[in-house]
């Protein structure tokens, strides 16, 4: 299994004509860089929950995903790294062929039980696995230690300069990490990818250390619904790609590029404002739409 690199970030500037009529620059922070399948900000979720199972000399990770969740997949790749047994308890019934992201994940040594909606949503433990030592981490890393590790992101660079911080958010485990470690300066602009998870907020400062910094949660963007969208999301990602050579998903990183942009163009950034979007990864989610959907 490949090492996690984080000397492969970067900070990439993007130049387009909008920045430079409305005077933002912007930068993506290329977390996506560090691994091909544990991608993003999933490493930095993961981190303190891996050294903390191993610390407690727990041999198998237990944890929950969608079909296509970016998380499961990570966990699978990050417990075969460190030689871990890993279980994924997956929402709804298993489907005749399963998406590619359960395959790899089996492949990588997973073990996929499958749950009800309702035992899901109620994080049923299945009572075959109940009574072994097992390490659990919650959906999306979710928590402290997913937040602990978040917050290192924006320690991997100087990030001084920069005015305004911009992620998506599913759990909303990441950015209360990067609240975390928000320098009094900077907002923490948040564009929540669920259909009206009015409660992110309470969620995310659950596991922050850092409440009283400035942060800002947007409810407009999520086309729809997670794992949802519109043509003109596709549309946009295509469009992005061909300026900036940056790929995005449509799950997150689409949709915070394009609330970024089309924010800029409706004027909610101030004049000479640096703002920094967090790329987090997760490109795998593309493989469900259509071949040639995406030109990358």
């Amino acid at each position: 299994m490949q090492e996690i690199n984080i000397e492969n970030i970067t900070t990439d500037k993007i130049s387009l004509p909008l920045l430079q009529r409305k005077n933002i620059a912007l930068s993506v922070l290329r977390l996506d860089k560090i691994h091909p399948v544990i991608s993003g900000n999933k490493w930095f979720k993961l981190s303190h929950y891996i050294a903390d199972a191993i610390t407690q000399n727990k041999k198998t990770i237990v944890t929950f995903g969608g079909a296509w969740s970016n998380h499961i997949i990570a966990t699978a790749a990050a417990c075969a790294m460190y030689n871990l047994a890993c279980i994924g308890l997956i929402r709804g019934e298993e489907a005749t062929t399963l998406s590619p992201t359960l395959v790899q994940a089996k492949q990588m040594g997973m073990q996929l039980i499958f749950l009800s909606r309702d035992d899901y949503k109620e994080k049923k433990i299945p009572s075959e696995i109940f009574h072994t030592d097992y390490y659990l981490i919650n959906e999306g890393g979710y928590g402290r230690k997913g937040a602990a590790g978040a917050a290192e992101i924006l320690k991997t660079f100087d990030t001084t300069s920069y005015t305004h911080i911009c992620c998506a958010a599913g759990t909303g485990t990441m950015a209360a990490g990067l609240l975390n470690s928000l320098l009094p300066h900077q907002t923490l602009l948040v564009f929540s990818v669920l259909k009206n998870y009015l409660t992110m907020d309470t969620s995310i400062k659950e596991i922050s250390d850092n409440t009283l910094k400035s942060m800002t949660i947007n409810h407009a963007y999520h086309f729809r619904g997670y794992a949802k969208h519109k043509p003109e999301l596709l549309q946009f990602m295509n469009d992005f790609y061909l300026q900036t050579s940056i790929p995005t998903d449509f799950i997150y990183t689409g949709k915070l590029c394009y609330a970024v942009t089309d924010l800029i163009e409706k004027d909610n950034f101030p004049a000479n404002s640096n703002v920094l979007v967090i790329h987090s990864g997760g490109l795998q989610g593309n493989a469900s739409l259509s071949k040639g959907t995406l030109i990358f």
